[in-house]
Formats: C-alpha cells, sequence, structure tokens
C-alpha cells in the first residue's frame, strides 16, 4: 500500500488525512525503522507494508467506532505503538495511555511522541493486570494474546461506560473458548466486524465487549 492508496483506503472508512497527518506518519515510519535496527519492534519492514498492516489497520478502528466521540483510550501491549500512535494523530481529542511490558519498548514510544508533538499521550513500562483501576471511555488491544487472556487482564478496568475492543485476526474459536469467562465478569460482545484488509485480503475481526450488569466477579 502507497501513500496515495492509503488515502483512498482511510477515505473510504471516512476518516480525513491532511498534509500533517501524513507528514507525522512518515516521521513515525522513519523512526520506527531506525530503532527497529536496535531493538525488536516489528517484523514489518517495508514501507508498503507498514502503510497497509500497520497504519491502516490500526484505522480500521473506524468500522465499529467514531473516537470523535470519545475522550480517553487505553492501548495495552501497544508494541511499537499500534494503534495507539496512530489513533492519536488521527484523533487528536483523545487523551491516549500506552501501556506495554518491555521498557526499551516503552523508551521509543516516548521519543515517537516527542518527536512528533504529540500532546496528552503518555507511554508506561507496566502490565495491564497491574494497573491502577481508572475509567477509560475506551480500551484497545491489537494483535495481543487469546481472548480469555485478554478478559483476564482487563475485566477490572471495564466499567459500564468503557467499551473494550480487541483487533484480531481469527477470534471464533476464541469466543468460544470465552463463554464462560465473559458471563463470569458480567462482559457480552456486542458487536463483532469481520472484514479483509485491501490488496493482500488477510482477514480481520474487531471486537466490542461491554460490562452487562454489576461488576466482575
Amino acid at each position: 500500500m502507497n501513500e496515495n492508496e492509503f488515502i483512498k483506503s482511510i477515505k473510504k472508512l471516512g476518516i480525513e488525512v491532511d498534509d500533517d497527518k501524513l507528514s507525522k506518519l512518515n516521521k513515525y515510519y522513519e523512526m520506527l525503522i531506525d530503532w527497529n535496527e536496535k531493538i525488536n519492534l516489528t517484523r514489518i519492514t517495508e514501507k508498503k507494508d507498514v502503510y497497509l498492516k500497520h497504519f491502516y489497520d490500526s484505522l480500521t478502528i473506524k468500522k465499529v467506532i467514531d473516537l470523535n466521540n470519545y475522550n480517553t483510550l487505553l492501548d495495552f501491549g501497544t508494541g511499537a505503538g499500534f494503534p495507539g500512535i496512530v489513533l492519536k494523530i488521527f484523533y487528536p481529542n483523545l487523551k491516549v495511555t500506552l501501556v506495554d511490558s518491555l521498557n526499551k519498548r516503552v523508551n521509543f514510544l516516548k521519543e515517537v511522541i516527542k518527536e512528533l508533538n504529540l500532546k496528552e499521550i503518555e507511554a508506561y513500562h507496566e502490565r495491564v493486570e497491574d494497573m491502577e483501576i481508572k475509567h477509560y471511555d475506551v480500551i484497545v488491544t491489537r494483535a495481543v494474546g487469546s481472548l480469555d487472556k485478554l478478559l483476564k487482564y482487563t475485566h477490572k478496568l471495564i466499567d459500564k461506560e468503557t467499551l473494550f475492543i480487541p483487533m484480531k485476526s481469527h477470534v471464533d474459536d476464541e469466543i468460544e473458548l470465552s463463554k464462560n469467562l465473559l458471563k463470569k465478569y458480567n462482559l457480552e460482545i456486542e458487536k463483532k466486524e469481520t472484514f479483509y484488509l485491501p490488496i493482500e485480503n488477510s482477514l480481520r475481526n474487531i471486537l466490542i465487549i461491554k460490562r452487562t450488569s454489576g461488576k466482575s466477579q
């Protein structure tokens, strides 16, 4: 996916792009490749692949939610900043918290935040299961662990107003294995969006999980 294909594809998602956002993405890509020579951030390094499998893929969350209508977002297991950094670039209204368990990756994220001059976004070296319980409008995770493990990590952070949005590839078996946990934690899958990435047609699924009532058991 070259830059023009990227622009056309995100416009089809209903996302507007301008020169400032494109400039930030290009700088982000350059930093990703530079740092990737020192620490393991991603196996995907070709520019066309990064734009498709990281940048565009991060923005497909627009298929299930308009982040212009929300204030706070937690991206845990963010790795090299996907989707959190990309979402911050396109949704500057969001106050974003990035969490990763590897300090080297967090150092990279902090440099990206500084170089791109992003505001109201923080990166923390922490495990999500150890986080202080506080409200987030949206909790998102992309390609991080199986659904049952994600529920165990996050259920205490999901309150009545929180949307938990796992972004995954194959998910049907994981949903089946997680039925008992969903019931135990008073959670339900409100929406499941299945689609394919353009150009290469890789399968993607995005879930919206909400609390049904009460607190986690």
